[in-house]
């Protein structure tokens, strides 16, 4: 880097810190994540001989357009929320309270009546599957399915409720 490339460091500096703490809060980022990508661009502009003709106009540009990068990735990403996320203590404690909870609530379903352990049993699966497959596997129609699901999952609630008493009653505990 030459001396006239870090003057210009030098000088782009505070408008950068500008640009991106104004576009940051829209883009869903850090001011200073934003301006990072930035530099890096502008840096790898600098390495291969390529600096702006007008630094400032495209410092702004190049703010604007990681700004819109990051929306857009903000957009299509998802945190994923699997069983790591709903547990995340992954003491042996907790993974034997989360395989307990499951046995009991699996214990439950089975003995429930009628249909219910088939139906509560395909809304489990993991695979989970929509109305109509649970409908054409267990041969009702897929507009009973719903009325039939509260019912069962009512008489689980029950169930569950007679086994496990509740920790709290309006904000005391037990």
């Amino acid at each position: 880097m030459t001396s006239t490339d870090a003057q210009l460091l030098d000088t782009l500096a505070p408008l950068l810190a500008a640009e991106s703490n104004a576009e940051a809060p829209a883009a869903g980022v850090e001011a200073g994540d934003l301006e990072q990508a930035v530099w890096l661009r502008l840096l790898e502009r600098l390495q291969d001989d390529e600096a702006p003709t007008h630094p400032a106009d495209w410092l702004r540009r190049a703010v604007r357009a990681e700004a819109r990068r990051a929306r857009r990735a903000a957009l299509r990403e998802r945190p994923y929320l699997g069983e790591e996320a709903a547990e995340p203590d992954d003491s042996p404690e907790s993974s034997a309270l989360v395989a307990e909870r499951r046995r009991v609530v699996r214990a439950a379903v089975r003995r429930t009546p009628g249909h219910c352990p088939r139906l509560l049993t395909a809304m489990l699966d993991p695979a989970d599957p929509t109305y109509r497959e649970i409908a054409g596997e267990l041969g009702i129609s897929q507009g009973s399915l719903g009325p039939m699901r509260s019912r069962c999952l009512g008489c689980l609630r029950r169930m569950l409720a007679a086994e496990v008493p509740a920790s709290t009653l309006r904000g005391r505990v037990r």
